[in-house]
């Protein structure tokens, strides 16, 4: 079957679509031919952007992908079932949910915050909205079922951490495999908790070059590309051509599984 035949029509709900992976995951899906709805904490030039990127690429591709933008402030246990209700608003249905937006303790004001503040924010816009979010699509999407859809042509994807098992010193190391690993193991439970209706997988990248990749320092940059046996950093669209995949129908046999993206791992860096 064609790309096209496996996506045409569907609908994808992408969270945190304004920038990095979450923008890459949502032109991907676009070009395969799924309606995307788009996320972003409140509105802003960058969403918009993406959002013309898609329309453009769908008009001179033939296609007929559509586009709507929503916005919710997921550190705000309210906004979950308005941001679901919403979503399900624009086309009726969703067949691909990606829990993909997450808080940037890395970057910007909150980079300079305390350790417990940075772990606090993080446990509620990672780990509790990640959690809330697919419980209340998981039921919605059973509830909902169409009868033309496929088993397993419903599926959630959530966002982990490639070192989040086995740890990474620092920090930072401790913060993510806190949060990240704790989103890995829901989704093997959500998965059995959701099936046979729902899939519910978890991509785990390995060092992507997203905004806090492309200004870091000599050291994580050389860490990142000998961490990888293909000596180099992933980019967003590794990881969006791995969420593309298990969005497919044609992954229909796979489900409570994390899905490592990072180019091979290369333990013993120093």
């Amino acid at each position: 079957m064609t790309e096209m035949a496996q996506t045409d029509n569907r609908v994808a709900v992408v969270t945190g679509s304004s920038s990095g992976i979450g923008r890459a995951i949502a032109i991907r899906l676009a070009a395969a031919g799924m309606h995307v709805v788009l996320h972003g904490r409140k509105p802003s030039e960058r969403l918009d952007s993406v959002e013309q990127e898609i329309l453009a690429s769908s008009l001179s591709g033939g296609l007929k992908a559509r586009v709507a933008k929503i916005y919710g402030d997921f550190s705000s246990d309210i906004q979950w079932p308005k941001f679901v209700d919403d979503a399900w608003a624009q086309f009726g249905t969703v067949d691909c949910w990606i829990n993909n937006a997450g808080g940037d303790v890395l970057t910007g004001e909150r980079s300079s915050q305390s350790f417990q503040e940075k772990l606090a924010y993080l446990w509620k816009t990672d780990v509790v909205s990640t959690l809330m979010l697919s419980r209340l699509v998981g039921k919605r999407m059973n509830e909902g079922q169409r009868d033309a859809d496929p088993v397993g042509g419903l599926s959630i994807v959530n966002v982990g951490w490639d070192q989040a098992a086995n740890g990474m010193e620092g920090d930072s190391g401790e913060l993510f495999a806190t949060t990240k690993g704790a989103i890995m193991a829901m989704s093997k439970s959500l998965a059995q908790t959701l099936a046979p209706g729902v899939r519910v997988n978890c991509v785990a990248p390995g060092w992507i070059q997203t905004s806090w990749g492309e200004q870091t320092s000599e050291y994580w940059d050389g860490r990142a590309k000998q961490e990888s046996l293909m000596h180099r950093w992933g980019v967003p669209e590794d990881i969006a051509n791995a969420v593309w995949f298990l969005c497919r129908s044609e992954s229909s046999f796979i489900s409570g599984q994390v899905l490592p993206v990072n180019g091979g791992f290369r333990y013993g860096y120093k």
